[in-house]
């Protein structure tokens, strides 16, 4: 009778850690949390932001798919004296979808108005490096400084700083990208060419 028990004891210890083991093995293999990239049409970032978070909701994928992000920094552009702030897109015609993938929470994302594919093969979206978006997050919490001016090949500039300072120049290039002018300037009876930043120069 004492062996009975004892080897009904030992059987249910087998199960047990038989169970055990299955449920570690179904964690190690259950489907991790992980960011997405999704590309979307040009200009509709946003928009579809907007239609996944309402499909989130409608579709009761909360537990699925659990942040929508359009990376941004905020750039003050400085236009004839005035500073004007604005958010501008990192990656424009990209999303970032923070999401278990599966065969439900893939349809949803991939079906979702403005979307047209996922970063990787059509079957097998391929998830980002951590460290990807903790950079991408890391740009989105910077400011960038973009200086306006509206000049053109021709026109004649006065130099505020540096040491050309008090000079007039004409314009024979523009580099609105760079903020920068290439201008001829006249010094000592000759016409000296010098690149100068926007912040450098007054349109006179």
């Amino acid at each position: 009778m004492a062996e009975d028990k004892k080897q009904n004891s030992t059987e249910i210890e087998e199960l047990l850690n038989e169970k055990d083991a299955q449920l570690n093995a179904s964690k190690e293999k259950a489907p991790q949390k992980r960011w997405y990239i999704v590309h979307t049409y040009s200009g509709h970032e946003n928009k579809v932001k907007v239609n996944l978070e309402k499909r989130i909701e409608y579709m009761n994928m909360g537990d699925k798919i659990f942040r929508v992000e359009v990376p941004q920094k905020t750039v003050t552009k400085v236009k004839d004296g005035k500073k004007q702030d604005r958010d501008e897109k990192i990656f424009p015609g990209y999303v970032l979808v923070e999401m278990i993938m599966d065969d439900d929470s893939w349809y949803v994302v991939r079906h979702t108005a403005g979307v047209t594919k996922f970063v990787g093969s059509a079957k097998r979206p391929i998830a980002a490096k951590d460290s990807e978006i903790k950079k991408i997050i890391h740009r989105t919490q910077g400011q960038t400084v973009k200086i306006e001016l509206d000049v053109k090949v021709g026109d004649k500039v006065r130099i505020v700083s540096g040491p050309f300072a008090d000079f007039i120049g004409d314009i024979t290039e523009v580099y609105p990208d760079k903020s920068k002018i290439r201008a001829n300037v006249s010094i000592f009876g000759r016409e000296t060419p010098v690149e100068l930043e926007y912040k450098q120069i007054q349109k006179v």
